[in-house]
């Protein structure tokens, strides 16, 4: 894979965004930029919000009210977005078929399929597991597959929820690995993860929202070291927040 030019889909714009649904307020008047740059983590207790900012920024969800935009412009085709979620579906099928499925839906040309299979592999470090069929793969190996499969697409924007939730620490170095990889190809990252020490390690700035609001926001250096509201002193200290 090759550096990647700035995106056209960059910034994504939040304006007011707020998701309802059944009575209930998901996320609550959002207004947030996610530009270029090291990856933009999300973190917040659990049903704070996190799941449903990814999905709304991928396109699979229509705010309530407010308003979404991708470099400037309204329903943008997520035709170079793709998302990773907690627990992937694999299909019936090798490792390098689900590839090959994911190249042929992105509309990649069939000549270029073998090349980019095996580059996908590599990326990931399952160029020895190709043959193998994709339900047998460990927990870590599936989501690493996850992540070539939504490479395939080459997207500017890569959202992912909790990657690496259940995961062992072997196995979740190799998919932050695999994230800072992509991260360096100028392929945005914006990720929700739960772990605390994972997003010091992979962030560049961090959302922090509580009860669907953004409750504080910035680099991660600050936010870690000099949390400015009382919501992320307490999550920084493992309160539970209600």
């Amino acid at each position: 894979m090759t550096m990647r030019a700035p995106s056209s889909e960059l910034p994504i714009e939040f304006d007011g965004v707020t998701v309802a649904a059944g009575g209930v307020t998901i996320l609550d008047q959002i207004t947030l930029t996610l530009a270029q740059g090291r990856p933009t983590v999300l973190i917040g207790p659990n049903g704070s919000g996190k799941s449903t900012l990814l999905r709304l920024a991928m396109g699979l969800l229509a705010p309530s009210r407010g308003r979404i935009t991708w470099g400037g412009l309204d329903n943008v085709p997520p035709l170079k977005r793709a998302i990773v979620f907690q627990h992937p579906a694999m299909l019936r099928r090798s490792a390098s078929a689900n590839l090959r499925f994911a190249l042929r839906a992105a509309g990649i040309p069939r000549a270029e399929h073998a090349r980019r299979v095996d580059e996908l592999l590599e990326l990931v470090g399952l160029q020895a597991l190709g043959n193998r069929a994709a339900r047998r793969l460990s927990g870590g190996e599936r989501q690493r597959l996850a992540l070539a499969r939504a490479l395939a697409r080459d997207p500017a924007v890569l959202f992912l929820d909790e990657p690496t939730a259940s995961l062992d620490p072997i196995a979740t170095k190799a998919v932050e690995d695999i994230i800072r990889a992509v991260s360096e190809r100028n392929i945005k990252v914006v990720m929700a993860t739960h772990d605390l020490g994972e997003a010091r390690r992979l962030a560049g700035d961090i959302v922090m929202l509580h009860r669907g609001g953004i409750v504080e926001r910035g680099a991660a250096p600050a936010f870690f070291d000099t949390p400015q509201t009382s919501e992320a002193r307490a999550f920084l200290a493992g309160e539970l927040l209600i």
